[in-house]
């Protein structure tokens, strides 16, 4: 999707032309004395929303929506006003979901070209800018694919109206641009079906976008699998008549400073759980099994348009998790590139198999600093539920980094320990470690068992288990993919 946007420091929002003004309105009052703020310096616009904030029937709640017809003297034909909550409390986070609150709204009301108008107090104007912009790529999207009464429902040209530089804001709205289209990518591949997203799919869509953006991009097959030793990546392979895919993009500026980041990402196109074969029962949402792969996929795509000054190389290693007769069983030993020997518990824990090789293959392509994300634990579920992925971190310094990137982008997620007793959980009587260790502590034993692959080089690993997939719409977003973690990762990339 390629929506039309354009940024706009002259014109004042009550003499721009429109089908619907779009203003966001905050709480400014005390905790019991709520006090309706409407965040714009137009007067005409505060006196078309005075009479229905006079009525009460605005609050400033979050994602509340009061559509006003004929606003008094605005050019524009509706006012649409949307609640930000608390003015106190109101972020960039905040103005990315009430953006897309709006774009949601009005797109239900077939209105598809609209102007928001960026508030004028609360964030600096390109940091609010790019925001809106991102918010309104998240709310266009719709997973309803495949539906042959499908109405389009995109929206067509926004203009975001506020003060300021113009160039600073032009390039504001570049960026969000490409960090919502890019997000986009990513929930495309996400949400197809794996009978049309399988490994070799992958690939082809990886070297595609890889061309438009100007990035190399490799696509290996099983006889470079075997050929690098992957044995933990080619033991989960082995049991599909899909053959795998690994796919490696290459980011290099002339002028690249600093460690060397890698971004391996799990591409497990459909998991079925192997030979421990899952429950049947919502087994069909284990398409977006690769989220953690399409995330990196979508990463390296705004990486290469935004063009920071560092090296970054993305590793998917895609395939299948099938049962059949040549698929791997527990009680096998797999050895890994590394040459760790694996004993399998479950072959239903294929994630951590597929990552370590790619962990290992990072390293050896001169990766210094990594970070990993997959949709890896039914435990990281259990531990945080939907709204918090699991981090995981070997060197605080780089954690330190990228929480910062992640504040910056207001996404969720939740540190969990790394602490040497659990790696007792994974050893082996047979080999080194084994791939499962128990119920217990399932989230961090998976992360554990990563450890073993990257040594002492400085590593995060991303679960996203629990909030890669929203199963019901909310007011800024569709029901279906998230995108989680690309805009963390792409702002520690920039950092």
């Amino acid at each position: 999707m390629k929506m039309p946007f354009s940024s706009n420091s002259s014109a004042s929002p009550s003499t721009f032309e429109t089908e619907c003004l779009a203003v966001v309105v905050l709480d400014r009052g005390e905790k019991d004395k709520p006090a309706v703020s409407v965040e714009s310096s137009d007067p005409a616009v505060l006196e078309a929303a005075a009479s229905v904030v006079a009525s009460g029937d605005v609050t400033g709640k979050l994602y509340e929506t009061t559509l006003v017809h004929a606003p008094g003297k605005l050019k524009a034909k509706r006012l649409l006003l949307v609640g930000g909550g608390k003015a106190k409390t109101f972020s960039n986070a905040d103005l990315r979901r009430v953006a897309g609150a709006a774009a949601r709204t009005l797109k239900a009301k077939n209105i598809r070209n609209f102007a928001f108008v960026a508030p004028p107090n609360s964030l600096p104007a390109e940091l609010a800018v790019r925001t809106i912009v991102e918010g309104l790529y998240i709310a266009d999207f719709d997973s309803d694919t495949y539906k042959t009464d499908r109405k389009d429902q995109s929206l067509q040209t926004v203009n975001v109206l506020s003060a300021g530089d113009p160039a600073k804001l032009q390039q504001a709205m570049d960026e969000g641009r490409i960090l919502g289209d890019s997000l986009n990518f990513s929930r495309d591949l996400i949400n197809e079906p794996s009978n049309r997203m399988t490994p070799t799919i992958l690939g082809e869509r990886a070297r595609k976008m890889a061309e438009e953006v100007g990035i190399k991009c490799e696509v290996f097959g099983a006889d470079k699998i075997k050929e690098l030793k992957m044995g933990a990546f080619w033991s989960v392979a082995q049991g599909s008549d899909e053959p795998p895919a690994l796919i490696v993009l290459r980011y290099e500026p002339a002028d690249a400073t600093g460690p060397v980041l890698g971004l391996v990402g799990k591409g497990v196109t459909f998991d079925t759980g192997g030979i421990s074969i899952k429950p049947a029962d919502g087994m069909e949402k284990m398409k977006y099994d690769m989220a953690g792969g399409a995330t990196m996929l979508g990463a390296m795509r705004a990486i290469a348009l935004l063009k920071p000054k560092r090296k970054v190389i993305g590793i998917v290693c895609a395939t299948e998790n099938m049962p059949s007769g040549k698929a791997q069983k527990p009680g096998d030993v797999q050895i890994a590139m590394s040459g760790k020997a694996i004993e399998i518990i479950n072959t239903d824990a294929e994630g951590r198999l597929v990552l370590a090789d790619g962990l290992h293959y990072a390293r050896q392509l001169g990766c210094t600093e990594l970070i990993d994300a997959a949709t890896l634990t039914g435990a990281v579920v259990v531990a945080l539920g939907q709204i918090h992925a699991g981090i995981f971190c070997n060197n605080d310094a780089l954690y330190e980094r990228f929480q910062k990137a992640q504040n910056a982008q207001g996404e969720k997620m939740w540190r969990l320990p790394l602490d040497e007793e659990y790696r007792e959980l994974i050893r082996s009587n047979i080999a080194d470690i084994i791939n499962s260790g128990g119920r217990y502590g399932g989230a961090i034993t998976a992360a554990m068992f990563l450890k073993e692959f990257v040594e002492d080089t400085p590593w995060i690993h991303l679960d996203i288990a629990g909030t890669t997939w929203i199963e019901d719409g909310k007011p800024w977003i569709a029901k279906g993919p998230s995108g989680i973690a690309l805009r963390s990762i792409v702002e520690f990339a920039r950092g």
